[in-house]
């Protein structure tokens, strides 16, 4: 399939931008989380990133991504550091990166003002990109630290956005809190998983849309067989 992607955007696709998007990718590896639990998100967002849709609109876009595990206050580290997605094989080093990254922290409290704050610092490196993008993982409410809505009117100011995935294994009305205290932008949204075991198939079709429908100034369609979706490559609607 990757093949014929390839191909087919050859056939309409212009040059390529210098950086389209930066995406931070922010995992929760706080005390809530087991050790199976923490396998999972990693194997999961691994298998999305290669997913050959999401690794051509990256390459597309030259996107840069950073990955970050967070968990209580003053415990959040950039594991992986900014890397550009400049082709198929640094797509799949990507994955493979992420899918052996070693868990920092097990038994600490839920940061996930913190996790935002570094994020948006995080972009001061990556200056030249035209979207910035925070994607929060999270299995729990934030309990200790700064409050994330304290951050939103300089996420907004910068025009990040931050978009989430609730993972309600232990805490139902996640989706519900994580839109009203986490997600800012224009266009933000929430993805709800019923529980870790529903992660890597949520997680592929948050980042599908997130790469692929959101993806700025990048014309063109790719179709996506799986879902049966068209998916749009034009500049986002909701771009400020």
């Amino acid at each position: 399939m990757r093949v014929l992607l390839s191909a087919f955007a050859s056939f309409w696709a212009g040059p390529l931008v210098a950086c389209d998007l930066a995406l931070v990718l922010a995992v929760d590896v706080s005390g809530s989380v087991d050790a199976g639990e923490y396998r999972i998100q990693m194997d999961g967002l691994a298998t999305a990133l290669r997913d050959p849709v999401i690794s051509e609109a990256l390459v597309r876009a030259q996107a840069k991504l950073m990955l970050l595990q967070w968990t209580g206050a003053s415990r959040q580290r950039i594991t992986i550091p900014w890397t550009v997605i400049d082709s198929f094989e640094a797509a799949d080093a990507y994955a493979d990166a992420v899918q052996s990254d070693p868990r920092i922290w097990r038994n600490f409290s839920t940061a996930i003002g913190e996790a935002l704050e570094i994020s948006m610092a995080s972009f001061d490196d990556v200056p030249e990109c035209k979207r910035y993008l925070i994607d929060v993982s999270g299995d729990g409410s934030s309990n200790e630290g700064i409050e994330p809505t304290e951050l939103h009117a300089e996420l907004r100011a910068r025009g990040i956005t931050v978009n989430a995935i609730a993972i309600e294994e232990s805490e139902p009305e996640l989706t519900a809190y994580f839109y009203e205290n986490v997600i800012v932008g224009d266009g933000a949204f929430v993805v709800s998983a019923s529980g870790f075991l529903d992660y890597p198939e949520r997680i592929r079709r948050k980042l599908l849309r997130e790469v692929t429908e959101q993806t700025s100034d990048l014309p063109g369609q790719i179709r996506d067989h799986r879902d049966d979706v068209l998916i749009t490559l034009t500049s986002s609607p909701h771009a400020k």
